[in-house]
């Protein structure tokens, strides 16, 4: 067995795909699924044809979802997190507050949220 994907539902496709493209994914696939929703699949750069996030649209909804207290984040290994969050800056994009580690001499990390409130942590790897 292995993990393939992580799905969630999004209120503005296009935005959410803006948003997942700033921190690296690219799309790899778009299935309307009739006329109730339509899929985005995304992966990062090396995954292949294999998508690891699906964002749903649903044609229907006319308010944004409730993410609910048993959603806690993705997370990102990134090459260097300043960097990163430099680039997201310029687009709007801020964390929820400064880089951090959770125990000294630990990985620095840091979250941001997506259009719909989604949390993605940011993880350094440099």
């Amino acid at each position: 067995m292995r993990l393939i994907h992580t799905c969630y539902r999004v209120f503005d496709l296009d935005c959410s795909s803006e948003f997942y493209q700033a921190l690296g994914f690219e799309v790899i696939g778009r299935m309307p699924i009739g006329t109730e929703a339509t899929n985005l699949f995304m992966n990062l750069p090396g995954d292949g044809d294999e998508p690891r996030l699906e964002l749903t649209f649903n044609h229907d909804r006319s308010e944004q979802y409730e993410i609910g207290d048993g959603y806690g984040h993705i997370a990102l290994a990134v090459g260097d997190l300043d960097a990163v969050l430099n680039r997201l800056a310029e687009l709007g994009i801020d964390p929820e507050k400064p880089p951090y580690s959770v125990r000294e001499g630990g990985t620095r990390l840091c979250f941001v949220r997506d259009p719909d409130g989604y949390r993605i942590e940011l993880l350094d790897r440099t």
